[in-house]
């Protein structure tokens, strides 16, 4: 009885300051979210320009890239989801978070520099877990929301929740240019030298840094959200 009081006096409560900071923390998840899927694109170019060369990257690789970030997305959902019901959605979405924070920081450590079969058997590893996790804070984030908001404007706060994604995914663009500009513009000098002294160059070895500083970056609002995540009760 007590337990049907509090859903009663939420799905009655008036559009309160907690409201909106749901929506952010929810939101900022699914951000993020987006950030990580799709940032990889792009990433695949470079990296194609540096391990690949001259050679096509071929479709069967970069469709194996694309998709096994969505695979474990689709196995985190599963699992997270019953989890969620199970332990509590504060706690596992915690979980969620620390594994997206450890797998984008791990896709950017990404193991060798030199062979590729070997980069991208690892970069492949951990854009799986990283999946996991992202598959976890889907409906963790979308049930947290819902759960919140009262019942006039559950509707209205979800969508705005949902809406980060499509800030994540133009942000994933602006940094890439970002730092791929940054890089260029820090390696001309260095990419100069070398053509003059007759040295073949076919990417610049920073490269190889800017595009796992793409993925690492990805581990911020990651790492922010889990902050405030935790300061927030449990819901009902």
């Amino acid at each position: 009885m007590p337990a049907i009081r509090v859903l009663s006096a939420l799905d009655a409560a008036r559009i309160q300051w907690y409201h909106f900071k749901a929506i952010i923390v929810a939101g900022m998840g699914l951000f993020t979210d987006a950030y990580d899927l799709f940032c990889i694109a792009p990433v695949m170019k470079m990296i194609s320009q540096i391990y690949y060369h001259k050679d096509s990257i071929g479709t069967a690789v970069l469709s194996t890239s694309y998709a096994i970030a969505l695979l474990g997305t689709a196995m985190g959902q599963l699992v997270f989801g019953y989890l969620g019901d199970r332990v509590g959605r504060r706690r596992v979405y915690g979980l969620c978070l620390l594994i997206m924070v450890f797998s984008s920081f791990g896709c950017g450590f990404s193991v060798c520099t030199t062979r590729r079969s070997c980069v991208m058997a690892s970069l492949g590893f951990f854009r799986f877990v990283l999946g996991l996790g992202i598959g976890g804070d889907y409906p963790l984030s979308a049930t947290i929301m819902s759960e919140f908001a009262n019942k006039r404007t559950r509707g209205a706060f979800i969508a705005a929740v949902f809406s980060m994604q499509g800030l994540g995914i133009l942000t994933s663009s602006a940094v890439t240019m970002v730092v791929c500009v940054a890089f260029k513009s820090a390696g001309e000098g260095s990419l100069g030298s070398k053509k003059a002294a007759g040295v073949e160059t076919l990417a610049p070895a920073d490269s190889d840094i800017a595009w796992r500083l793409i993925l690492m970056i990805g581990a911020l609002p990651a790492a922010l959200t889990f902050y405030w995540r935790m300061l927030m009760p449990e819901t009902a």
